[in-house]
């Protein structure tokens, strides 16, 4: 059931992330991607202190939490400015998907290592042809004796390069239909036939983005994770956490602006008193405030279904939560940068680069107006018009 009010657990849990969050900044983050290095050591402190696996199991050396809790996290060092996007993919995502349906095998080899930050695993869904309709992915997989070769493109997948392996989101054929149906391969980086090539993209981030060839890449048979017929169950096994889990990254990076212009307001004086004391810089502010702790509490019931095991009721409001966290951001950073004026977009402040961050929110993992079909369709029974 869905709490108004935080446990105790919980507030020591945010004040613990907070203060590991403060010890790095925004200053380490916009250093470490200027430098087109990654933030290890701040991935290694916070798997050390046991955040990175708050989620998995206890018996494969996570904290055997939830969602709820690593959202709690992502939240809290994106509001220290330093948010790190792979939690939503590796401890998130696939070690969420291999927790629930992986073999023993599998969840013996990469989750004690998906808890303790010494080993990540990406995850490729996006297809160039597909877009935000999966079933038009062309990634398929066929069988040649025990083994499975897989073959098709990705594009914009996080941190292939700093991955051990790639989460891959194919296409098997039904042996009663013929039809196509979605399934889960781990595809080891130095697979033969796994290529990679970087996506020279505006945002400047510590995670770089990949397209992906993978050209009759062999996969053993326990490559596969899960039924080979559970099909969307598993999928969205790893979609609904990755909602959450992006609106936690919004959350955090809007609290985050919100913070600095808050701080600013109360400080920058021109006409005898701080530009915070008129209704013209404040009232957008505290709206600015408002909509993000909306956005939150919608957060927290995604994650609460979710972790309760009420997949599809998790399934709406982490679409909800997703949509309302992006756009609670965008504007949460709209209006921090149009507080500072000039300012705001000096690197000093270091909010301009979160004008084109906070846009990822609203495009990926799945943009507003699929959200909003969604709804739409599922929640409202509107008919489909594609």
């Amino acid at each position: 059931m869905t709490t108004l009010v935080e446990p105790e657990e919980h507030k020591a849990l945010r004040g613990a992330v907070a203060a590991l969050g403060r010890r790095y900044g925004r200053d380490y983050a916009t250093r470490v991607a200027a430098e087109g290095t990654w933030p290890s050591e701040l991935w290694l402190e916070a798997a050390k202190l046991g955040y990175l696996g708050v989620n998995l199991p206890q018996e494969y050396g996570g904290g055997g939490g939830g969602i709820t809790e690593l959202s709690l996290v992502l939240e809290e060092l994106g509001a220290a400015g330093c948010p790190l996007l792979m939690m939503i993919v590796s401890p998130a995502i696939c070690g969420t998907v291999i927790a629930r349906f992986g073999t023993e095998e599998q969840k013996r080899r990469w989750l004690p290592g998906l808890a303790d930050g010494t080993r990540l695993m990406a995850f490729g869904i996006t297809e160039p042809d597909a877009g935000s309709n999966s079933h038009r992915i062309t990634t398929t997989a066929r069988r040649d004796g025990t083994d499975w070769l897989l073959t098709g493109r990705k594009v914009f997948v996080s941190g292939v390069d700093i991955a051990d392996a790639t989460l891959i989101v194919g296409r098997t054929a039904d042996a009663r239909t013929g039809r196509l149906k979605p399934c889960l391969f781990i595809v080891p980086r130095d697979a033969r036939g796994f290529t990679r090539r970087r996506i020279d993209m505006e945002l400047h981030a510590a995670e770089k983005q990949f397209e992906l060839t993978l050209d009759d890449v062999r996969l053993p048979a326990e490559a596969l994770v899960g039924d080979e017929d559970a099909g969307l169950l598993q999928l969205f096994a790893g979609l609904n956490p990755e909602r959450i889990m992006t609106a936690a990254f919004a959350i955090g990076m809007g609290r985050h602006a919100l913070s600095r212009a808050v701080r600013y307001a109360r400080e920058r004086t021109v006409w005898n008193t701080p530009i915070g004391a008129h209704q013209a810089i404040a009232h957008p502010l505290a709206q600015a405030h408002i909509d993000l702790e909306l956005a939150r509490l919608m957060m927290q019931k995604a994650a609460h279904l979710y972790d309760a095991g009420d997949d599809a009721g998790a399934g709406e409001a982490a679409n909800m939560a997703k949509y309302a966290a992006g756009e609670a951001c965008v504007r949460a950073v709209d209006q921090a940068v149009h507080t500072l004026g000039g300012n705001g977009l000096t690197r000093e402040f270091g909010l301009a680069s979160l004008v084109t961050a906070a846009r990822v929110a609203r495009i990926a993992p799945v943009s507003r107006e699929m959200i909003l079909n969604y709804v739409s369709h599922q929640t409202l029974g509107l008919p489909k018009s594609y």
